[in-house]
């Protein structure tokens, strides 16, 4: 063989046991930061952090929280950071309702949660533009305490009619529908026993709802008319209601909108309290020894006051005989009408049979 060849395969053969050299040293000093840089990540602290947006009064799943790694200078106090003498329970957050606005990828504060009980938990899980009532009730008008925060209710009033033209009336009528359960006394959250069942609450006194600002005007002013009594509602008559709306064309869905959209336009609709189309049931639909009618109502101070005197009428100006003889017209004699049958009934009535 030509000693060129000799010597051009020896240098190709040089390059080529270098270049893989150089490429086996390659490989192995990259893996060596890739496992520095997981170790790094191992011994950064875990940070509670939101996985979406977060608006306010949005009531907490864990599915919306994750733990994150997070440097350790940005770290601050108000963070929920996962320790080994404190590990972050995501479980624990379900129920908790954001106070203030978090973006998604963000560090969740404490002081953005606020959990069923503390301070400030009720104003946070009101609904943009809703306010909160109070009613005073009792077992017997509080469906023997089976009344829990996140049910729906109907108010009904009670009341009692007095006139002074028969016996009082006694009614009741159905002043709000749909109206949404936020407390029951001091608790924004249903009493669970041992095993997580939900118990009755015992000798409630008073429930808070959700209501409108013009609502909470009604129902202060039907606690002050009469008794207001709570009818719990079913969990699909909310539905029924929207579709009923939708129908008769009380609700229309805006045009324009994805299937997502929508179904969040109806379910805004569902948690709308209802104002309006009352029904009543009076004394007389229950006993027939009661009324039914509304008592006559009148101003004692209008009745016993002098009536006016009447506007003096014109006397009609008098026409001649002739006058009055030629704007008359002629009119023909009446036929006599035969006479009567007369039927005699013992005792001396009678009483007359026409044809």
């Amino acid at each position: 063989m030509d000693k060129k060849k000799l010597l051009l395969l020896a240098v190709a053969l040089m390059i080529a046991v270098g270049t893989a050299f150089g490429a086996r040293t390659l490989f192995l000093g990259s893996a060596t930061p890739a496992a520095d840089a997981a170790t790094a990540a191992e011994q950064l602290p875990m940070v509670l952090v939101a996985k979406q947006a977060l608006p306010v009064g949005t009531i907490i799943t864990s599915d919306m929280l994750t733990l994150q790694p997070w440097p350790k200078e940005l770290l601050r106090e108000a963070y929920f950071v996962q320790t080994p003498e404190a590990p972050v329970d995501l479980a624990s957050m379900n129920g908790r309702v954001v106070r203030f606005a978090v973006t998604a990828g963000e560090p969740v504060t404490q002081g953005a949660l606020v959990a069923p009980g503390d301070r400030g938990f009720l104003a946070a899980a009101l609904s943009p533009g809703m306010r909160a009532v109070t009613i005073p009730v009792s077992d017997s008008t509080a469906v023997s305490g089976f009344v829990f925060p996140g049910d729906r209710i109907d108010l009904v009033l009670t009341q009692i009619i007095q006139g002074e033209d028969g016996p009082e009336l006694k009614a009741s009528e159905t002043i709000v529908r749909n109206l949404r359960v936020r407390a029951t006394d001091q608790s924004t959250e249903a009493t669970k026993d041992e095993n997580g069942k939900t118990l009755a609450s015992e000798d409630i006194s008073l429930i808070t709802v959700e209501a409108t600002p013009r609502l909470a005007e009604k129902i202060t002013v039907a606690q002050s008319i009469g008794t207001v009594s709570i009818s719990l509602r079913s969990l699909a008559d909310s539905e029924g209601d929207v579709d009923a709306a939708l129908a008769s064309g009380e609700i229309k869905v805006p045009a324009g909108l994805t299937p997502a959209e929508e179904r969040a336009y109806l379910q805004r609709m569902q948690a709308k309290p209802v104002d309006g189309k009352p029904t009543f049931v009076t004394g007389g639909d229950v006993s027939r020894f009661q009324r039914s009618t509304m008592p006559s109502q009148y101003n004692k101070e209008r009745a016993a006051a002098p009536a006016r005197p009447a506007a003096p009428q014109r006397e009609p100006e008098r026409e001649s005989k002739p006058a009055r003889q030629a704007a008359a017209p002629a009119s023909k004699p009446e036929p006599e009408k035969p006479p009567r049958p007369v039927v005699r009934i013992s005792g001396g009535r009678e009483a007359v049979i026409e044809f």
